[in-house]
């Protein structure tokens, strides 16, 4: 298989991306049909323009079929992570990775986030799904079968054996209907007792089949270069191949026969899965197969780990802030729930009002309260993920757009009266967006002078090292909020 890393949201021309897959303009139209189905890739006017800029816009976005020997349009990728298509695996990283056109241990890095962001859900993403079509996931359930088995071993099931004076349980029925009593002093005495031994059955059929598709999934990976991309060490564990088990019905027949009887959660998640695998019985390398492994929102991604690593308190009751609590305000109540919910006046038939007021209302990204030394500071945080270019020598773009300052504005006057009735001091405003660099850059602020006018703060911007917040997000741990110089 051919594995190549891709850059999200770069812009390819079709003889690059024919030279990528390394083969004819028919196949490489063909896969630029299939990646455009499924919402990964867009297609953009060849400009200039465009081929200077690092971020889509929906605006930009063409909805055109795709003809071989195009030069007119530019494509790009708007995924993160790792797809499998005709043959081809395409291992795509962030679009603030400028420096390294193969960046594996970076990417390495974000697969964890990613398994991390997700695992809350608690699902199998067997099927890649999309408003057209819906198409099996192989790539997801081998990573899932892999690394359940190296966490609970492969599958077992147990039997029960019945021994002659074994170390067991006494079969006490079995024992006295069965044998010969002599008494002694009114007292039964048994030369012989039956017990029971239970041992795991290693010629299992089920066993068997899960082992076998254990070693079929780490030779695949191993072939299209993904074993060390998701950290799995190999598994050879049986040299039997699934033909070895009979017909795919009689094998789905079994595996339904054996889910039947089981009751334990991790076992029936185990048989569904290898279930499905069997049913579709398709190879990476196959001609048909689309898989991915990733996300086409990683701006939601960013987010969840600043919320984590920048300890969010927007759900926090004000009760347990690091504030006295102002007169009138219960303890119980969240910061978000602070904020003003819209409110729609009617007329009534006799020309009087009433009101209706609206569920929704603004929702900040992070909320941190913290004190240093006997100051308290209140900062408003919006997760951007943006590639800004603010240099002096250079135009400027890839910045939030006028909704996304407004709305930073508006956060902080949404807080303003809690902020006085606590006396807090120092209230400050900041996008936080990621970069490849290792230490976080100041990049500068953004402000808007009737809104100053105000007295609200301008928003600061920052750039956070990516590698050093996923550090943080995968071992649970905050950062010092002191270390952004707001």
């Amino acid at each position: 298989m051919i594995s190549k890393f891709i850059r999200e949201q770069r812009r390819y021309g079709q003889a690059e991306l024919k030279g990528l897959f390394q083969c004819s303009e028919e196949k490489t139209v063909n896969i630029i049909k299939r990646l455009k189905e499924y919402g990964v890739l867009k297609a953009v006017k060849a400009t200039d323009a465009q081929k200077n800029m690092s971020d889509l816009v929906d605006e930009d976005i063409e909805i055109v079929d795709v003809e071989v020997g195009g030069n007119e349009y530019l494509y790009v990728f708007t995924f993160v992570g790792v797809i499998t298509v005709s043959g081809c695996v395409l291992k795509c990283y962030p679009k603030y990775i400028f420096r390294d056109s193969e960046p594996l241990i970076e990417l390495k890095r974000i697969i964890k986030v990613l398994e991390k962001y997700n695992a809350r859900e608690q699902i199998i993403r067997m099927y890649n799904d999309n408003s057209e079509s819906s198409a099996f996931n192989l790539l997801a359930v081998m990573i899932y079968l892999l690394q359940d088995y190296y966490e609970n071993g492969a599958y077992t099931n147990t039997q029960d054996i019945i021994e002659t004076n074994g170390s067991g349980e006494i079969l006490w029925d079995k024992t006295i209907n069965e044998n010969f009593t002599y008494l002694s002093n009114n007292r039964p005495y048994y030369m012989e007792l039956y017990t029971k031994k239970r041992i795991n059955n290693d010629f299992d059929y089920i066993k068997r089949l899960h082992e076998s598709i254990i070693s079929i999934c780490s030779k695949e990976l191993k072939d299209a270069d993904l074993l060390d991309l998701f950290d799995i060490l190999p598994v050879e564990v049986s040299d039997e191949e699934v033909d070895d088990f009979g017909e795919t019905d009689y094998i789905l027949y079994r595996i339904q026969n054996e889910l039947d009887v089981q009751f334990n959660t991790r076992k029936q998640l185990l048989l569904k899965t290898l279930y499905t695998y069997i049913a579709h019985s398709s190879c990476l390398a196959d001609i048909d197969c689309f898989t991915m492994f990733g996300t086409n929102s990683f701006n939601l991604v960013w987010e969840r780990v600043c919320a984590e690593v920048l300890n969010n308190q927007l759900q926090t009751s004000i009760g347990a802030l690091p504030i006295s609590l102002a007169e009138g305000y219960n303890p119980q109540d969240t910061l978000i729930s602070l904020i003003e919910k819209p409110k729609w006046n009617g007329y009534k038939q006799d020309e009087s009002e009433f009101i209706k007021q609206a569920k929704e209302t603004l929702i900040p990204d992070i909320i941190s309260i913290y004190k240093a030394g006997n100051l308290c500071r209140f900062i408003i945080f919006d997760a951007k993920y943006y590639n800004i270019q603010l240099e002096q020598e250079k135009e400027l773009r890839g910045q939030p757009g006028i909704g996304d300052i407004t709305k930073q504005y508006l956060y902080q006057l949404a807080y303003k009266k809690f902020v006085e009735d606590h006396e807090i001091r120092d209230v400050k405003n900041c996008f936080l967006m990621p970069t490849e660099q290792q230490t976080i850059v100041i990049k500068g602020y953004v402000n808007m002078d009737i809104l100053d006018a105000l007295g609200l703060q301008s928003i600061q911007i920052r750039q956070l090292p990516a590698d050093t917040m996923y550090s943080y997000y995968l071992a649970n741990e905050k950062i010092d909020i002191e270390l952004l110089y707001l």
